[in-house]
């Protein structure tokens, strides 16, 4: 079986302007004598790969631990897609795609296309770049899309998946109260 990780490592991954970058600092160390090597973290909720919960923008909505699994694992398909998807060919792929669909490469999510995809009821949708939406004003796509409830998985990377059906995990970490949480995104094949 084929294991597709398309998670960014988070120390080096894609932080999005104006958010603190991700640090690892050793609170032990065997070399410095203790038993065990410990690392803290500190780290945004949207660095690297992460999931977007509805209460990043809606002060009601759903929090990145009350989202269900469901909606995070489960047959997704992948599509290449750069720039805004045209209307017509994202139509076709909602027809007869699963509720879960990850766009590989430069895809700008539109709002005709948020709109298209809550048409369809999907649960999932996910990017390759740090934000849904155009650059310089995501915040009306991730509007449009979290009012429904669509789980946002940004900051995947998805070059080395070709397009097709596979099964996606991408449970992001239990944040109790959180508006989003780094996940580790795997792909399986079929």
């Amino acid at each position: 079986m084929k294991i597709y990780d398309i998670s960014q490592e988070v120390f080096s991954c894609c932080v999005y302007p104006g958010d603190p970058v991700p640090k690892g600092e050793k609170v032990l160390t065997i070399a410095g004598g203790a038993v065990s090597n410990v690392t803290a973290l500190s780290m945004c909720a949207h660095n690297g790969t992460h999931v977007d919960a509805p209460y990043h923008f809606f002060d009601d909505g759903k929090k990145i631990d009350e989202i269900p699994l469901e909606k995070l694992v489960g047959e997704a398909l992948v599509v290449s897609c750069d720039g805004a998807p045209n209307t017509k060919w994202l139509e076709e792929v909602l027809k007869t795609a699963p509720k879960k669909l990850l766009f590989k490469g430069n895809t700008v999510i539109t709002m005709e296309a948020a709109k298209l995809c809550n048409q369809y009821g999907m649960e999932l949708l996910g990017i390759e770049s740090q934000s849904f939406g155009p650059d310089g004003d995501p915040i009306p796509v991730h509007l449009e899309l979290l009012s429904k409830e669509v789980v946002l998985l940004e900051g995947i990377r998805l070059a080395q998946v070709p397009e097709g059906r596979y099964i996606l995990h991408a449970a992001p970490l239990n944040l109790g109260g959180a508006d989003g949480a780094p996940c580790r995104a795997t792909l399986l094949e079929v």
